[in-house]
């Protein structure tokens, strides 16, 4: 008798899920299956990634936005100092193979800022050309090559931490300060062809690196002057 009941319990719990099965069959057509609700397009594509709008402190510039009278000394096509050439490479290493700025380079391995100059991240730099450091005198370049710690600080005032082009300059309020605090702000004047730094002329600008703006100029700036 007790099996009997057994068999009874689980006929009735059979019968029972085929019941719920056809009435769960009588609710849609044959065929129909449920679909998620789409998405909107807005949630599945992420927001698109912000560009710093030229002439805002973004500072990051191509070959086609270079000025000067002086660009035209640089080597054309992907030459060892071309704008193609330094380009992606980072600041120290790109002036190195510009036929502008030997002297320059020289006095940055003097000071071993090398280094220092390729890790930042995002800078302007304002280098002065081969004339400007002969109006010294090879004495006096040298003297300063011998003695680094007079010369860093010098080299420093030349470097603002912040990756500026030619507009962004110009915007940025006619004052700026470089890694040389001490030495004084730098006095942006004038427009294009016309920017002068503390009264350097700019002899090619927006020269583009990985990590800086370069900006060719044809005086060495001494801390302090602003001149």
């Amino acid at each position: 008798m007790k099996n009997l009941r057994l068999a009874g319990i689980g006929i009735t719990a059979v019968a029972a899920l085929s019941l719920a099965a056809c009435s769960g069959s009588d609710t849609a057509a044959p065929g129909d299956t449920a679909a998620p609700a789409p998405v909107p397009s807005s949630e599945m594509a992420p927001p698109p990634m912000s560009t710093p709008a030229a002439g805002m402190g973004a500072g990051v510039t191509t070959n086609a936005d270079v000025f000067g009278p002086a660009c035209s000394q640089l080597p054309q096509g992907s030459e060892p100092g071309s704008l193609d050439s330094m380009g992606p490479q980072p600041v120290a290493s790109a002036a190195s193979t510009n036929p502008l700025l030997t002297k320059l380079v020289a006095a940055v391995k003097a000071t071993n800022l090398v280094d220092t100059l390729n890790s930042q991240e995002a800078i302007t730099v304002f280098a002065p050309a081969d004339p400007a450091f002969a109006e010294l005198g090879d004495a006096k370049f040298n003297e300063l090559a011998g003695k680094p710690d007079e010369l860093a600080p010098i080299l420093q005032y030349h470097v603002v931490a912040k990756r500026y082009d030619a507009k962004g300059l110009e915007a940025a309020g006619g004052s700026l300060e470089s890694l040389n605090t001490a030495g004084g702000p730098l006095k942006i004047e004038g427009s294009g062809e016309n920017m002068t730094v503390n009264g350097a002329k700019v002899l090619c600008g927006n020269i583009p690196t990985k990590n800086a703006t370069v900006f060719v100029i044809d005086k060495v700036m001494m801390p302090g002057t602003n001149q």
